[in-house]
């Protein structure tokens, strides 16, 4: 498989997955009768309301009553809780579907990657993820599937192939790969659309453009070392500045933004001298860099990565010591000096841990109150998901319930703001999970 691009995803392929929908009524609105809304801001539910969606938005909410049209689904309330879609902002939707095992075989195809990246963005979605940041690999053909109804999955914010120096984060070579400036052989990882291998500023402006002429709504560019990449140590640097203030020109150039893959301090305050709007994970940052961010307004997105798991090569291990123990320092330093900070969970080539998305914004109650863990993952998500501004693949507002806003909704089985738990037992507490206005599940009396 040469291209994985959204111009050459076979029809016979999205047609295939398509069997993977659940059965959609059509109806043009829908009405949440008695319902108990969290807008997504607030740290108190609403009275009882009726909420209307009609088409792809919420049309109006009313402590009265409301008119409705013929065809109309009506979803009894209860007195229970509705609120946004929760948001993902830091995702890798295909290699979170596939085992380092499977990415390296030779009988890796264009069908295996769908058919698996396809089965975890369902699964996504009725965990209540309507929404997700994918920030690195060959995403564009299951975007397209999904946007085209043929997949059920979250709406996507896509990257495309990371963007790495030689010897970076996103090298992701075999020993015996050699250079494809000096040898003229393309890696199998670029051949795949994973990353890009870019030296100097000429390369790393075409990267860049590239990944825009596929549909990219952001940019992730390695900035520094990391734990599960073969050739280079977490503390070192990587990009000059140079070719940083190339990647965030051509970037905004575009109307759009560079995030950078970065833990340490050198790193994270270079990509600020160049222009970086967001920093991914940054777990060994001090004060100095965190007060930095927080003047210039660049966000954080962070992660409680997952601790060592039985599966995990012993190199990797060793390599995230550090982080790991940056984790608990970082939360409440990050909050306490008023950085922007959003929450995502970065599964890599662990299928299983796909399941354990939702559990995963449990460890939040560590630092934070549910409403504040509630707004960080639906309205404070949504506000990093807009720095796309015109790129944006959704134009309309998100992670909010009012009036005019994007009908991505869950109705809840409880109160979370009482109960923040009730977000990690989807499969039960998620009666109704609605994302652009469609009903993807619905168990109300069953």
């Amino acid at each position: 498989m040469n291209r994985l691009i959204l111009s050459f995803v076979p029809c016979c392929l999205l047609l295939f997955f398509a069997v993977s929908l659940p059965t959609q009524q059509a109806v043009s609105q829908v009405l949440f009768q008695d319902v108990r809304v969290f807008d997504g801001r607030s740290s108190s539910l609403s009275g009882p309301v009726n909420v209307l969606v009609e088409g792809n938005q919420i049309r109006q909410i009313s402590g009265g009553s409301i008119t409705v049209g013929e065809s109309v689904q009506v979803i009894p309330g209860g007195g229970r809780t509705l609120m946004p879609g929760l948001i993902d902002v830091h995702v890798h939707m295909v290699f979170g579907a596939l085992t380092m095992r499977e990415m390296m075989s030779p009988m890796l195809s264009e069908r295996l990657i769908l058919e698996k990246a396809s089965q975890g963005a369902e699964s996504m979605l009725l965990r209540g993820f309507t929404a997700v940041r994918d920030v690195g690999g060959p995403i564009f053909p299951l975007k397209a599937a999904i946007d085209s109804e043929k997949v059920a999955g979250p709406r996507v914010w896509p990257s495309g192939a990371t963007i790495s120096q030689t010897a970076g984060h996103g090298d992701f070579r075999t020993p015996e790969e050699r250079s494809r400036k000096f040898f003229g052989e393309v890696s199998r990882a670029e051949r795949y659309n994973a990353t890009f291998i870019a030296d100097g500023t000429a390369e790393v402006l075409t990267a860049v453009r590239e990944n825009l002429r596929f549909g990219a709504s952001q940019i992730k560019l390695m900035a520094g070392g990391g734990t599960s990449s073969a050739y280079d140590p977490v503390d070192v640097t990587q990009y000059t500045l140079d070719e940083m203030k190339a990647a965030v020109e051509a970037a905004e150039d575009w109307g759009t933004y560079i995030t950078v893959h970065a833990y340490t301090e050198r790193a994270v305050q270079k990509a600020i001298a160049a222009g970086v709007k967001c920093v991914e994970h940054g777990q060994l940052l001090e004060r100095k860099t965190l007060r930095m961010m927080a003047k210039k307004g660049v966000w954080l997105s962070l992660q409680n990565l997952v601790e060592d798991t039985p599966d995990m090569d012993p190199a990797r291990r060793e390599k995230r010591k550090p982080v790991l123990e940056g984790q608990a320092r970082i939360w409440p330093l990050a909050k306490q000096l008023k950085v922007n900070l959003a929450w995502g969970t970065d599964f890599l080539f662990e299928p299983e841990l796909n399941e354990r998305q939702n559990e995963f914004i449990l460890k939040l109650t560590e630092w934070f109150a549910p409403a504040e863990i509630l707004k960080m993952i639906t309205h404070d998500n949504a506000q990093l998901l807009q720095l796309s501004g015109l790129r944006s693949p959704y134009q309309g507002k998100l992670g909010v319930v009012e009036e005019g806003a994007l009908a991505d909704l869950i109705l809840v089985d409880g109160n979370p703001l009482a109960d923040i738990s009730l977000v990690a037992n989807p499969a039960e507490k998620f009666l109704v999970i609605m994302k652009d206005g469609k009903v993807y599940k619905e168990t109300i009396g069953n």
